[in-house]
């Protein structure tokens, strides 16, 4: 039986061309779709990436998150209700959420918009040579980790934080026979 990708479309941006030395914009795809599922998401989404550097980070996390610092990876959702069933613990819905999602409609004719990932490349250097493991590693989790919150994850509570990181390491184990 074929495995179901509800991936339509997934507009990748790279700043730094040593990222596609490595991953293709396809192994990307894959990731993404893979992500959706292991979380039973089978309608039909859209979302962008864009991998970029330090500065462009520090400045959307200072304005979106009034954090004046770079971060690893800010997630941008469109949607106002999650795609995923979990616990409500576990969702940006939950009481302990920081800040209610946008709401945004997709058109019935359109796959679902998603919303939008930012990492910074510079960061996964970083975190992948402090946790002692490949970068394609840390930007394939980080990758994973901003689809989870697009669908519904949150991490602030540890019931969130806990399903997320399990289920990151489920997706890229699972691929683990990969060239990554």
């Amino acid at each position: 039986m074929a495995e179901h990708y509800p991936v339509e479309e997934l507009d990748i941006e790279v700043d730094d061309n040593e990222v596609l030395q490595t991953l293709s914009p396809s192994d990307l795809e894959l990731v993404v779709k893979h992500t959706l599922h292991t979380v039973h998401i089978t309608q039909p989404v859209t979302l962008s990436l864009l991998i970029t550097d330090d500065q462009t980070m520090q400045r959307l996390n200072k304005q979106y998150r009034q954090q004046d610092k770079p971060t690893d990876v800010l997630s941008f959702l469109l949607l106002d209700t999650p795609l995923v069933t979990a616990p409500p613990n576990q969702l940006w819905t939950s009481p302990e959420a920081e800040v209610p999602p946008p709401a945004f409609i997709s058109p019935p004719d359109l796959p679902t918009n998603l919303g939008d990932i930012v990492i910074s490349w510079p960061t996964v250097l970083r975190q992948a040579a402090e946790a002692g493991h490949s970068f394609t590693y840390e930007l394939l989790y980080l990758l994973v980790h901003g689809v989870l919150h697009l669908i519904g994850y949150d991490d602030h509570s540890e019931a969130g934080y806990q399903a997320m990181v399990s289920i990151q390491q489920s997706v890229l184990k699972s691929m683990g026979s990969m060239k990554w």
